[in-house]
């Protein structure tokens, strides 16, 4: 039911500023502090040895778990306060039906530039859905931001030259854009957890004509609060098994498995990809070990953007809000995308 609301003084519009940028501020602050502190906590207060598999899982989980919250809740909070000025039914207009591929395109044009791993860019992928954006664009964006990333086009660009980097960029935006319009003509919207809608569509919301900024920040805070206590659970356990994982990589074991030249190796890569969860950084040891065993470079780049694409922790994470038919349909969407751009890869290099 709707409530009439007396409209804050325009002193109150100015302190509710004097807060929010206070506080983005000290987000900043502390998200650029989480990694020297996250090392320090590791190497010098606990006494872990620097480069031990142990120390590198625990700097890498107090590393991520605050990271990824920060832009959770920080992400939300801007696009809550930017959807108090659009509505939902306008948003999905802008961005639905016949214009649909445009939005695809849009949004893996985005994800492009967002260096985001699979983790950190769920909680734009949350906020989109949130905001009544496409199901299917929001996927186009989910799978861009970690697939196409500015350290394997520089490495791409470096190794092979700028015809092979573009040929990357093209395919891994491909796979993106036809994931998301796959997905989206699935019509699988009811594979979302129902809170997401309710949230979306205002449940528990007072309904305000014309809010003030003091009430746009107020219901960003309500609306960012509710989610990020729905989903922090899921964050910190799919970051604790990453982290695991992520000290205790057996390159070795995994060189000396792609790096055999057999027609197996490119879907190998994509399942030895998937558990795993690094972002396209963390990843490069482990490809020039592949690279120096011989693999080929469409089985590498497989490898590659199944870690970064298709990470377990993202999994669990996004399992908060999806339902697991929806994300069974997004791996495999994915997955064989993936799969397709490595042998490509593989018979351009061939000739």
């Amino acid at each position: 039911m709707e409530q009439t609301l007396t409209k804050p003084s325009r002193q109150s519009d100015s302190r509710a500023w004097l807060i929010v940028v206070g506080a983005a501020v000290m987000w900043l602050i502390a998200y650029n502090v989480i990694q020297p502190l996250a090392n320090w906590l590791t190497y010098h207060l606990f006494g872990l040895a620097e480069g031990s598999h142990l120390g590198e899982s625990v700097a890498f989980f107090l590393y991520d778990v605050p990271k990824i919250l920060l832009l959770l809740s920080g992400m939300i909070f801007v696009i809550s306060t930017l959807r108090s000025f659009f509505s939902p039914e306008r948003t999905r207009a802008w961005l639905g039906g016949k214009r649909e591929g445009i939005g695809n395109l849009l949004a893996a044009g985005l994800g492009v530039l967002t260096p985001f791993c699979s983790c950190s860019a769920v909680p734009l992928f949350i906020g989109f859905v949130e905001a009544g954006i496409p199901l299917g664009v929001t996927f186009s964006f989910l799978i861009a931001a970690p697939m196409v990333n500015e350290v394997a086009l520089i490495m791409l660009f470096g190794m092979f030259g700028w015809q092979i980097a573009m040929l990357y960029l093209v395919a891994g935006m491909t796979v993106a854009i036809v994931a998301g319009l796959v997905i989206g003509r699935l019509r699988m919207e009811r594979f979302v957890e129902d809170f997401v809608w309710q949230i979306r569509g205002g449940t528990g919301e007072i309904a305000i004509e014309n809010p003030t900024w003091t009430e746009r920040f107020r219901l960003a805070w309500e609306n960012t609060r509710d989610i990020v206590g729905k989903v922090w659970l899921y964050v910190v356990i799919g970051i604790a098994i990453g982290a695991g994982i992520h000290g205790y990589v057996p390159e070795d074991a995994l060189a000396g498995i792609l790096g055999r030249d057999a027609w197996w190796s490119v879907p190998a890569g994509v399942i030895l990809g998937v558990p795993l969860y690094s972002n396209a950084a963390g990843i490069i040891p482990v490809v020039q070990a592949l690279m120096a065993k011989g693999a080929a470079l469409g089985t590498v780049l497989a490898f590659m953007m199944a870690v970064v694409a298709l990470s377990l922790p993202e999994m669990i994470i996004l399992r908060r809000v999806l339902k697991p038919q929806l994300i069974a349909v997004f791996v495999g969407i994915v997955a064989s995308g993936i799969v397709v751009v490595g042998y490509l890869f593989n018979v351009v290099m061939a000739n």
